[in-house]
């Protein structure tokens, strides 16, 4: 029967914990903009097939219908959130950039938000990083900034190992504040 008591109230407890977390993300975005890495929607599979071409989605992991229910979800939670969507960046693959328009409509591609998982890419890994970073650096805090991206990129960037369509609120050091799964 203490088991009993104990686990309710942890269960009480921890709920409690993660509204005040989720309280405390909001207040922060209502007080500045947010910067956001989103992992592309569900796409079955792992890399690329060998026949990959940046410019052909039919050589590439696509959105499949729960990728694409997931990316419009996407949109959905950041717009309740009140996130401004003037800010969106995506990788120039097609799952990513599928997910950034079903979100939010309109975005602008960013090559070092690109994968380097396949060892065609890997090599533009380094350059990629200080590039992305040095745009984070410039950023105005007043506007939200949302990166369409990749496992590989968020990563590298935040050392945190993200599943497809996970909503990532950082700042400006690299602290993870926040994770918002979508999967269903």
């Amino acid at each position: 029967m203490k088991f009993f008591r104990f686990l309710i109230i942890f269960i009480f407890l921890t709920t409690s914990i993660k509204a005040d977390i989720n309280e405390n993300l909001i207040n922060n975005i209502k007080k500045d903009g947010s910067l956001i890495f989103i992992r592309h929607a569900y796409a079955p599979g792992i890399g690329d097939p060998n026949n990959f071409e940046i410019n052909d989605c039919a050589t590439q992991r696509n959105l499949n219908d729960k990728g694409i229910k997931q990316a419009k979800k996407i949109g959905i939670i950041l717009k309740k959130l009140d996130i401004n969507d003037n800010n969106v960046y995506s990788s120039e693959w097609c799952r990513c950039q599928d997910t950034a328009k079903l979100a939010f409509g309109e975005y602008k591609n960013l090559d070092y938000l690109n994968s380097f998982f396949d060892e065609k890419y890997s090599k533009n890994k380094k350059k990629q990083i200080i590039e992305l970073k040095k745009f984070i650096k410039n950023w105005d805090q007043n506007e939200d900034l949302i990166f369409v991206t990749h496992y590989v990129v968020i990563l590298e960037i935040l050392n945190l190992g993200t599943g497809s369509g996970d909503i990532v609120f950082f700042d400006k050091n690299y602290n993870v504040l926040d994770i918002i799964n979508t999967f269903d």
